[in-house]
């Protein structure tokens, strides 16, 4: 008889087991074009992708008229990093030519959309609007005025930005900047800021920083988003945008909204200086009229639209792309309502349709004309709402997310044009997503609501029906072509029994045909990764979400949050700490209070008359001591902080506070 699983009793142990054990690192190794430990598409496979292919208008070229259009100067041969070192070379994705078929181990519709967005440079949009494109995931656009430039998005990185406005100055402007517009909170909008402007001009006032929101809740989702979870996004979004993969038909072939994620950059933050906090408001900037549609809790907590009337340029952000956007990413972050997207779209169309002539957005290539603009917009405007309404349509007959994600398909309308189609989010994971957002995490099922973890149900599993069994079964579901039947099966044997060396490397086989036929670059990336970890073991982590520089820019309020994460439950539960960090930079000297009692890490704004150690300096130095608390004799030492009271508290917290590994097993326990 098996015991039941005690709340108090096995489940811990097993779960830091979970959490220590993963397979030896494999060497980190240069992207190439072919994988070395790849295997060719199985027959089902290529006859999977064949039969997707009679199924695609691959005779309409119009996307690859309109990706050339403008085009003024191409990228130069490489992208270097600080050291010297070449952090992106676009001749990589020579291999995936305008004419060249798609091979059996891509879906043809992501290597049409691959086809598209691997070729980069400067383009002219319209008079007075330009594009940097594809040295980077994300765009970086530059709206010429009378008396300087307007940035609209800064890449992910200073070094991509950096390239890209050295293009600018070459080839179209040497007028200054005259601001910087972040169009959403994600990093690869505001991560290049650096590149485009310095913090002197903007703590000067020369140049505002134009975001949509308050100026503590942007801070507090750029940020927050970024770096609280961002040991875990940074694993996940690892495996979703291909990080770990080499370059090649058996590997990454692009991100599918842009080229590549890039690795070892630079990532900077400056905070907005100009919040835009409703629709309608208007600024000046550069000589133009800038006009803005406020549109939260869409493709990211704070986002907004941008018209610019003199030159009947629109931008609806992230909300309308030349793909299916996420209702739920992959790497990790807030559920986003549907809805919304197809509302603010909307508004949009009623405000600006009759007069947009050319919509230009932070990823991919523009779209031009009114009449293809609004039915763009339209055609996305309904792509969402579909999701949004016939998945609580079926949630509402009694349907779980995964029932409904397996029967709801886009009306022919909507799923013919190339832009609805699933390069960033799926019509699958969205409709889940769906779900999740309006109905929250149990899927409805009793059995779902209280189950065994993984390794739990695994070793149960493998108990009753004996590996060999498991096996067996997933060979046969192999060769037959259920690779998704396989994958599932074979997932109790891995965990039951992680050494299990055959049954890794048939999963690892499973995974690999699903990557292969995904038409969405994440899916292809998740399923390419697992196969490549279950071979090699677990590859190191390629970039991390929580830079130094976003860190060390974090509200304090959220600085403490970041703080309380790392705090070992268990562990402090008996503690009782009472610390005062005092704060000295110019204009932002405050003092806060942080206690630790039952547990938790709470912090407030004010000294404690009853505080254990006070700990004073600038902002830099109080980060340091406060995530890493053994550090401050040091740093006191050094004269970068001063402390004043009983210096063993922090030794105290020091063994309080968790470490996280930025490579935790995923595909095994």
């Amino acid at each position: 008889m098996v015991e039941p699983l005690s709340l108090t009793g096995d489940r811990r142990p097993r779960l830091e087991a979970r959490a220590r054990r993963k397979p030896p690192a494999a060497p980190v190794t240069e992207r190439k074009t072919m994988v070395g430990s790849s295997k060719p598409a199985s027959a089902a496979t290529a006859a999977v992708n064949r039969e997707a292919l009679a199924r695609y208008a691959m005779e309409d070229r119009q996307d690859y008229a309109d990706r050339d259009r403008g085009f003024l100067a191409p990228l130069p041969d490489k992208l270097y990093g600080g050291d010297g070192r070449v952090i992106f070379d676009a001749a990589r994705f020579d291999y995936i030519g305008d004419d060249v078929p798609a091979p059996d181990t891509v879906n043809p519709s992501l290597w049409r959309q691959s086809q598209l967005i691997r070729k980069g440079g400067l383009y002219k949009v319209v008079d007075g609007v330009y594009q940097v494109r594809n040295n980077d995931i994300a765009n970086l656009t530059v709206i010429e005025g009378e008396t300087g430039l307007v940035v609209v998005d800064c890449m992910a990185s200073v070094e991509a930005a950096t390239q890209a406005m050295g293009m600018i100055r070459e080839h179209v402007s040497d007028k200054p900047v005259a601001a910087v517009v972040y169009t959403h909170t994600h990093i690869d909008h505001y991560g290049g800021v650096k590149g485009v402007v310095s913090v002197d001009d903007v703590a000067s006032g020369k140049v505002p920083i134009i975001a949509p929101g308050t100026v503590a809740s942007f801070d507090k989702h750029a940020i927050g988003e970024n770096v609280i979870a961002g040991n875990a996004m940074s694993r996940r979004a690892s495996y979703a945008f291909n990080s770990l993969l080499d370059q090649g038909e058996t590997g990454c072939v692009t991100c599918g909204i842009g080229i590549s994620t890039v690795p070892g950059v630079t990532v900077s933050y400056i905070s907005p200086t100009d919040p835009v906090t409703k629709t309608g408001e208007k600024r000046e900037l550069g000589g133009l009229e800038f006009e803005f549609l406020y549109a939260p809790d869409t493709e990211a907590p704070e986002e907004m639209h941008i018209w610019i009337p003199q030159l009947g340029a629109l931008t609806c952000a992230e909300n309308a792309n030349h793909s299916l956007h996420n209702i739920q990413t992959l790497r990790g972050a807030r559920t986003r309502d549907a809805r919304n997207f197809a509302r603010y779209l909307d508004e949009t169309l009623e405000r600006w349709g009759d007069e947009a002539a050319v919509h230009y957005g932070p990823h991919t290539w523009p779209v031009w004309g009114n009449d293809e603009v609004t039915s763009f917009l339209e055609s996305q405007r309904d792509t969402y709402k579909y999701i949004h309404d016939q998945a609580l349509r079926l949630a509402n007959k009694g349907y779980t997310p995964l029932e409904a994600a397996e029967v709801v398909e886009l009306p022919e309308e909507l799923g013919r044009k190339w832009y609805n189609r699933g390069y960033h989010g799926t019509l699958h994971h969205d409709v889940r997503a769906v779900f999740t957002k309006e109905l929250g995490m149990w899927d409805g099922d009793p059995v779902s609501l209280h189950p065994h973890p993984p390794v739990e149900s695994a070793r149960r599993l493998t108990e009753l029906i004996g590996p060999d069994k498991i096996l067996a079964e997933g060979r046969r579901a192999f060769d037959a072509g259920d690779y998704r039947w396989a994958a599932q099966i074979l997932h109790a044997l891995v965990f039951a029994d992680p050494e299990h060396t055959e049954a890794k490397n048939l999963q690892a086989d499973a995974y690999e045909q699903l990557g292969y036929q995904a038409e969405g670059p994440q899916w292809r990336g998740i399923f390419l990764t697992a196969a490549k970890e279950l071979r090699e073991g677990v590859v190191p982590a390629a970039f991390a979400t929580a830079s130094p520089d976003s860190i060390l820019a974090m509200p304090v309020d959220i600085l403490f949050d970041y703080a309380a994460v790392h705090l070992i439950g268990d562990k402090a539960a008996t503690a009782d700490l009472r610390v005062d960090f005092r704060f000295t930079d110019a204009g932002a000297e405050e003092t806060w209070t942080m206690w630790v009692r039952r547990g938790v890490l709470n912090a407030r704004r004010g000294p404690s008359p009853d505080t254990q150690l006070t700990v004073t300096g600038p902002k830099a130095g109080l980060v340091s001591t406060l995530l890493k608390p053994a550090s401050a004799p040091q740093l006191a030492q050094a004269g970068k902080i001063s402390l004043d009271g009983d210096e063993t508290v922090l030794q105290t917290l020091a063994g309080l506070l968790d470490d996280f590994d930025p490579d935790f097993a995923i595909v095994t326990p």
